[in-house]
């Protein structure tokens, strides 16, 4: 997770795309190139992730068709359904109108997930985070924030100001997600 810095540079998600895969992490957000530095692997954020995604896929079986979908491994999505902004999200919820909207072959969803799962990093700055929350926000996202370090799930609503939740807590979906309640310790297991 990070929404870095560099040199403004105007492109298209074609070209975006077109990018040869050499470990850099970037993003496209709102027509401009973000790059964050080398990708490296980490064995504690894929734990949390995978803890993150059960859950998820856990309370996803308990609701009536249609359901929509839980994705992680930086699953892309076209935030403001343009192509102008295009993010890799550690692991999200789309509804499942997001969902059909998806044409058949196409690798990304257009539209916003409901809810952004984000694992911090070692690599992740202050303002990266400050600038990645308020990207989803602006787009309706809830944004769950999750700490490995501190074993802590931070909540970001639009409209609400944010809660942080600790091992001693439930981490409860509503309204979002509705029946959603895991206990924060299950993410860090």
């Amino acid at each position: 997770m990070s929404t870095g810095t560099s040199p403004k540079t105007e492109m298209t998600v074609e070209e975006f795309l077109a990018l040869p895969d050499d470990g850099v992490h970037r993003e496209l957000i709102e027509g401009e190139i973000k790059e964050f530095g080398m990708t490296t692997r980490n064995a504690d954020h894929s734990e949390v992730e995978a803890n993150f995604v059960f859950e998820l896929k856990l309370w996803l079986a308990t609701r009536p068709e249609p359901r929509g979908k839980i994705s992680c491994g930086e699953v892309g999505f076209h935030l403001d359904g343009t192509k102008a902004t295009l993010v890799g999200i550690d692991a999200a919820y789309a509804s499942a109108e997001v969902v059909a909207k998806r044409v058949p072959g196409e690798t990304m969803y257009n539209g916003p997930p409901v809810v952004a799962v984000e694992i911090l990093s070692p690599s992740d700055t202050h303002q990266d985070i400050v600038d990645m929350i308020a990207l989803y926000l602006r787009h309706g996202v809830v944004v769950w924030v999750a700490d490995p370090d501190l074993r802590t799930v931070s909540v970001h609503q639009p409209g609400h100001p944010p809660e942080t939740f600790n091992e001693r807590h439930e981490l409860v979906g509503e309204p979002y997600l509705p029946g959603f309640r895991v206990a924060v310790t299950r993410f860090f297991e």
